[in-house]
């Protein structure tokens, strides 16, 4: 893992077309702001998980449909 420190308006560039931007920090909470192309999905994490889940059980239950 690469940890940075940005203060509010600096950003991180992912590749060439990939931008997060700090834009705003209040108590423990920092908004950040990102810039990609359409074709990239952004989720947050916990939502990510979730939809991977629950994409591992429809795969399931479609192994198990085939199987009849």
């Amino acid at each position: 893992m690469l940890a940075l420190t940005r203060k509010k308006g600096e950003s991180v560039i992912i590749g060439d077309d990939i931008e997060i931007m700090v834009t705003s920090i209040r108590g423990e909470q920092v908004k950040l702001g990102i810039v990609a192309p359409a074709s990239v999905s952004i989720y947050r994490k916990e939502l990510y998980e979730i939809i991977k889940r629950e994409n591992r059980e429809a795969a399931k239950f479609r192994a198990d449909i085939d199987k009849l």
